[in-house]
């Protein structure tokens, strides 16, 4: 069997038998991909790994400049290999079960502020069908926290303009309610009456997004066009800083962390945690008001005179 039969049967497994998404499976495939490729160029058959070689394979991989967070992606997607092996009588036993996740400190998500939000969006030109999709794309990412995948794949009848609510579907098949605004029903409206018509021509698409050709605009369509704004409007972020900005607004707003957790799709709450970090900015402002008695201008000739 050659390699890439096997890991398009994988591929398939991964999707259909344990159901993980389709996101999750391209990224164990391509960590699978990359795991074989190396086992022919060492020259190593597949029945006889051992737990050894699959270290000496991630310490390729470290070499190659692989971060931690790269690594410890590999190592699921080795684990589900291994998985799908043994049911498949390639191993006897899942090997990789014996190789430890490296610790992976979480970052504090970038966030914008409420104006770089609205200078970002600001640069859209809504004269066009594709510009007034882009409104309406780009604020319902932000309003409602979305991520990339889910904008793309939205479905026309998951939009409740009436109720003003989304019908997500989420990470691992998982789906969620998320209300959104009268910025964003004002500018859903536009697209959907006056813009998609035209971007759909004579097709017959259920994705709420679509392209020019008519069909659903893909998360590699929408990068772009992001890149396009962030250009013109001179704000350094990803699509996905949008979805951490609205969180963080969320909870400065005085929002509760389980809404947001609910809002976000996470299944753990300490994914969310991560969101009620505060900047220094607002760590200033906060001493300035309750502690008045030292002034940044005092605080500065302390630290010039520690220097």
């Amino acid at each position: 069997m050659t390699i890439e039969v096997l890991l398009n049967q994988f591929y398939t497994d991964l999707l259909l038998v344990k159901r993980d998404s389709e996101e999750t499976a391209a990224t164990y495939k391509e960590s699978a991909s990359l795991f074989l490729n190396w086992c022919s160029s060492e020259e190593k058959k597949l029945r006889d790994i051992t737990v050894q070689d699959l270290m000496y394979f991630l310490l390729s991989r470290r070499s190659g400049g692989a971060s931690e967070l790269t690594l410890a992606k590999d190592i699921s997607g080795l684990r589900s290999l291994g998985e799908f092996l043994v049911r498949k009588n390639y191993w006897e036993e899942n090997v990789s079960l014996e190789l430890d996740r490296p610790k992976v400190a979480r970052a504090i998500p970038r966030v914008l502020t409420l104006e770089q939000v609205d200078k970002l969006l600001s640069v859209i030109d809504t004269s066009t069908p594709i510009g007034k999709r882009d409104d309406a794309l780009f604020e319902l990412i932000y309003s409602c926290g979305l991520r990339i995948s889910e904008a793309s794949t939205l479905k026309v009848a998951n939009v409740h303009l009436n109720e003003k609510i989304l019908l997500v579907h989420g990470k691992g098949d998982k789906e969620r309610i998320v209300p959104f605004g009268g910025k964003a029903y004002d500018k859903l409206v536009v697209y959907l009456d006056e813009a998609r018509p035209v971007l759909a021509g004579n097709k017959m698409s259920e994705e709420v997004f679509l392209n020019y050709k008519g069909d659903a605009i893909t998360r590699k369509g929408i990068w772009k066009k992001f890149q396009e704004l962030e250009a013109l409007s001179g704000v350094n972020a990803k699509v996905h800083t949008l979805r951490h900005s609205f969180a963080t607004h969320l909870l400065q707003g005085g929002a509760d962390l389980r809404s947001v957790q609910e809002l976000l799709g996470h299944s753990n709450l300490a994914t969310t945690q991560i969101y009620t970090h505060v900047d220094d900015t607002q760590l200033k402002a906060s001493h300035d008001k309750y502690f008045p008695g030292h002034k940044s201008r005092n605080n500065s000739t302390e630290i010039e005179e520690e220097k």
